[in-house]
């Protein structure tokens, strides 16, 4: 005659025993829910949707639970089910692509500026710029980058020769490029 010399160990052992009968689903989850949701992980990237996918699978299995005879190949069922969802998943995911004449998304701005806030303060920072030049320059780079007019057009509004337009706007670009509060434009 043997008797179990612990018998705490031997309920733990068939407890978390993938081979054990469970007496209710809730029972069950509780006691497998770790192994399967590592399962569910190795099938998708995100931890997120692993955990979706798991509860997907689960209630497709409570939903059988009354039906499945060998509760000792829960596991079994469990991971067909895990598998079977996510392929079903992958096959719905389907995108389709259309050609178009014009990009549906706009370019984003230089320096990620998706941020109204970000633009804002880059716009103050360069007007706060533009307004250390010289009024000759800062007339020249308003005219030319911010009215769009050409070399010529500006010399003309100005009544300088385009020799005196250029060499201006560089040197107020370069002066620009070196102002410290435009260091978050670069």
């Amino acid at each position: 005659m043997t008797t179990a010399v612990c018998t705490s160990a031997s309920n733990a052992a068939t407890r978390f025993s993938p081979y054990a009968t469970y007496p209710s689903f809730s029972s069950y989850v509780r006691a497998r829910q770790p192994v399967l949701l590592r399962t569910a992980r190795s099938l998708t990237a995100n931890p997120c949707d692993a955990e979706d996918l798991l509860q997907t699978a689960l209630a497709k299995t409570y939903v059988a639970w009354e039906r499945i005879e060998d509760h000792r190949a829960l596991d079994g069922y469990v991971r067909r089910a895990l598998l079977n969802t996510r392929t079903s998943q992958w096959r719905k995911r389907k995108v389709d692509e259309f050609v178009c004449d014009e990009l549906p998304e706009p370019e984003p701005l230089p320096g990620g500026g998706d941020d109204p806030a970000e633009r804002q303060a880059l716009h103050d920072a360069m007007w706060r710029a533009i307004a250390k030049l010289p009024t000759r320059q800062r007339a020249m780079v308003v005219l030319r980058y911010y009215e769009d007019l050409s070399e010529a057009q500006t010399a003309e509004v100005l009544g300088v020769s385009v020799g005196t337009v250029k060499s201006a706007v560089s040197r107020a670009l370069g002066k620009l490029r070196e102002d410290p509060e435009l260091e978050l434009a670069r």
